[in-house]
């Protein structure tokens, strides 16, 4: 039996027939003791305009120079600079210590959720610089060409911390502008990244 919607049909014969969002990678930039990695529409190849309406950056292994800092973002809108858009945020964390020392759900407060505020958006925080210590998530930026509604964006990732622990990070909000946005910008609060790298996709 087929389920029909709209005249689409969606399952037939137990088979999925309507094509779900597909991957489009676009530019990957990798850091080598890099103070920030940037993906600007129209330089080197980097898209981020109405050709998708969704698309996702993909860090992989981001490794720090300094130990116990964290992992930021922030954003320009079209012809702007200065990476200051105003931010409106929630951050919450789960970790468990090696020794089972210590763990948690916590919601995060001050530096991580922000209200109103242009500062960098905390995505992991307290990343350690043992050799094999590193971060890696996944960041979801909705319609950031959109000139009606402000900008999404949801991020869940994972990490070593400086203190023995594996914490899995979720972090969401809204840049509070309804101009389009087309340059993100990835940093560590301070230090480098030593190592890693951001993928971007457009998700079609």
């Amino acid at each position: 039996m087929a389920v029909i919607s709209n005249t689409t049909t969606i399952i037939d014969a137990g088979a999925i027939s309507v094509a779900k969002g597909a991957l489009t990678h676009i530019k990957t930039l990798t850091a080598s003791s890099s103070g920030t990695l940037t993906f600007h529409h129209g330089a080197s190849g980097v898209i981020l305009d109405s050709t998708y309406k969704e698309y996702m950056f993909e860090f992989i292994n981001i490794h720090p120079s300094a130990n116990d800092s964290y992992f930021t973002f922030q954003a320009n809108a079209v012809g702007e600079s200065g990476f200051n858009e105003t931010i409106t945020s929630t951050m919450f964390r789960a970790y468990n210590k090696e020794d089972s020392s210590a763990n948690a759900l916590v919601y995060e407060e001050g530096d991580y959720d922000l209200s109103q505020a242009t500062g960098f958006q905390v995505l992991n925080d307290s990343v350690g610089t043992d050799t094999d210590q590193s971060t890696c998530g996944r960041l979801n930026i909705f319609n950031p060409s959109s000139t009606t509604f402000l900008k999404h964006f949801i991020y869940t990732g994972v990490e070593n911390a400086a203190d023995n622990k594996v914490q899995n990070t979720f972090t969401a909000g809204y840049f509070n502008t309804t101009a389009a946005l087309d340059e993100f910008q990835f940093k560590m609060n301070t230090g480098n990244m030593d190592t890693g790298s951001i993928k971007l996709y457009g998700i079609s």
